[in-house]
């Protein structure tokens, strides 16, 4: 079992009064390592570095291409320690290695490059105002201290796209890695280390969210707050941000209960596999899973007969089996919260098409295993079309029009994500300009990009991560005017009787 320290000001500390807890393996139950446990003392020490290193200027005061080269720095130490972080990353959250592999760690790398180029080509403008004398013009300027609240389903994918804009801005940052699966966001202090990055740009601490996290929020020298979690969650940092002396910023990534739209012109094969990746991806516990399948009337058996077959071959396994294609849930609690979904939605008139039993038998019996679960008849009354399960289950809801479709989607306070799946261009232009969501894909489901804006509506939160949206969160747009005038025209002007 590795032993890991609080990471503040680049020194490895202890927690105070030595506290500790420790994160489990959930294929296995076993214990994989012990962390600090940060209390709110340890928390403002961290800020404090971070405001400290920021307010020196040792990473706000440096050109931007400097601070590039820093994270190009740092994302090539992470990519050459791939296989090990990748193999953390799997062990911490359960999901398949052949994922952390593929799409975690890379990911991660590629936030602090695109983020490191982003900024550099990153200007303010000139605004010509019409009538007068006045140069006036923009620029952007990094908040200071940024806290981020990173959660367990991806913890370094969306740790790394949130830091690595911050970081590129010119803030310094101090996270709090989700309790759950803590590891990777603390070697990245490592990471940090190796690259040279100035002590108290980037600090990681490890405890409850009712104590870094309130820290985060209550602290003065916090200049803007990160989130990724739910929606009940970001409610709460809402409330404690317009409580606090000074009002935070917020950006707010909350849930989702995306609707996946199947025409009965849809590439079936196609449409198959962004369903069965929709919901069953990371094992389902995706904020943006496509976890309401609505499906034309017209394919409904067709479709449904071949989505069973398929669903029922998924190999659920070890994360560190190669041949794993779908892992554990994270935890105990989690598996019995998502069955619950589940004995709720037959008890209320749906239909459990397959799976909807905890898996409790070897060689399921030492971890928190759930089989992909698809439940069909389901209304828009019911619990399981409007609440997100954040686990392997499908709710489908049959429709015989395009305008019902679309109510359909739109019909729950979520609105992160939308797929649709036509061969029709027009009626999907159509369709997508009605879908309310942050991100609608078409042809295809669940694909996130670095490069490209991420973030939901109405309840889903607030602000956008990745893309150039994404840096822009994380500066501050200063207006600069400047009289260019002969003479001033201020009628409170006494120069001439001084």
């Amino acid at each position: 079992m590795q032993k890991f320290k609080l990471f503040i000001n680049n020194e490895w500390t202890d927690a105070e009064g030595g506290k500790t807890f420790t994160t489990e393996n959930p294929c296995t139950g076993e214990t994989i390592a012990e962390m600090a446990y940060a209390s709110a003392a340890d928390t403002q020490k961290a800020i404090a570095a971070a405001d400290a290193a920021f307010r020196s200027g040792c990473w706000s005061g440096l050109d931007v291409e400097t601070r590039a080269k820093y994270l190009h720095r740092a994302a090539d130490i992470l990519e050459s320690r791939l296989e090990e972080f990748a193999r953390w990353e799997a062990m911490d959250t359960g999901k398949p290695i052949s994922e952390t592999r593929t799409i975690d760690i890379p990911l991660a790398v590629r936030a602090f490059h695109f983020h490191a180029d982003n900024m550099k080509a990153l200007n303010g403008k000139v605004i010509p105002v019409p009538g007068q004398p006045l140069f006036d013009y923009t620029s952007y300027e990094p908040y200071g201290v940024v806290g981020s609240i990173a959660p367990w389903n991806f913890p370094l994918h969306l740790l790394t796209r949130s830091i690595g804009a911050a970081l590129a801005a010119g803030n310094t940052v101090v996270c709090k890695a989700a309790t759950l699966t803590p590891v990777t966001s603390q070697l990245l202090g490592e990471v940090f280390l190796e690259a040279g990055v100035p002590a108290g740009v980037y600090n990681i601490v490890s405890g409850s969210g009712s104590v870094v996290g309130e820290e985060l929020l209550a602290n003065d020298r916090v200049a803007m707050v990160a989130l990724t979690g739910s929606e009940q969650v970001g409610r709460q940092l809402m409330a404690n941000s317009a409580k606090a002396r000074h009002i935070k910023p917020l950006s707010l990534e909350l849930g989702g209960k995306s609707p996946i739209i199947v025409e009965p012109d849809c590439d079936l094969h196609g449409a198959l596999n962004s369903v069965i990746q929709g919901f069953c991806m990371n094992q389902g516990e995706v904020c943006v899973s496509t976890s309401r399948l609505l499906l034309a009337d017209e394919i409904y058996d067709t479709f449904m007969e071949k989505l069973v077959q398929r669903v029922k071959t998924i190999r659920i396994g070890d994360c560190l089996d190669e041949n794993t294609q779908m892992g554990s849930l994270i935890s105990k609690g989690h598996r019995e919260s998502v069955h619950g979904f589940v004995t709720r939605a037959a008890a209320a008139g749906a239909k459990v098409a397959c799976g909807g039993e905890m898996l409790t038998e070897a060689p399921y019996d030492k971890g928190y295993y759930y089989p992909p679960t698809v439940v069909e008849n389901v209304t828009p009354d019911m619990e399981i079309f409007q609440e997100e399960v954040f686990g392997p289950v499908l709710a489908v809801t049959r429709y015989k029009t395009v305008d019902e479709a679309i109510e359909l989607a739109n019909a729950t306070r979520f609105a992160l994500g939308a797929s649709i799946f036509t061969e029709n261009i027009r009626k999907m232009y159509w369709m997508a300009e009605r879908v309310d969501a942050g991100t609608v894909w078409m042809n295809c489901a669940t694909k996130s990009n670095i490069e490209t804006p991420f973030g939901g509506n109405r309840n889903s939160g607030l602000g956008r991560e990745d893309g150039v949206e994404g840096l822009l969160e994380y500066l501050k747009v200063k207006n600069h005017i400047w009289f260019m005038g002969a003479e001033y025209d201020n009628i409170y002007n006494m120069e001439n009787d001084c």
